[in-house]
């Protein structure tokens, strides 16, 4: 079995870190390695889009789905998530 690509959040990217709370980072990296797998074979993802790009796309996504940003650019849980 391959190692997914990140094994917990120190392993995300700095701007991920840097941005995101520790549960948002947790939903990033979850959703980061499914779409990785997912998205393996190049004929699941449109107009030859490479698999990282797919897949950091696939986690912010995620995480806008449980969290907003503020007006003062922090990233805060959503009432209704």
């Amino acid at each position: 079995m391959l190692a997914m690509p990140y094994a917990d959040n120190h392993d995300l990217p700095e701007a991920v870190q840097k941005h995101l709370p520790s549960h948002a980072q947790d939903i990033y990296r979850e959703a980061f390695n499914n779409a990785w797998e997912q998205y393996k074979e190049p004929t699941k993802r449109r107009d030859e889009a490479d698999r990282e790009g797919v897949a950091h796309r696939v986690a912010w996504a995620a995480v806008k789905g449980k969290y907003t940003k503020s007006a003062a650019g922090k990233w805060e849980p959503k009432l209704n998530a």
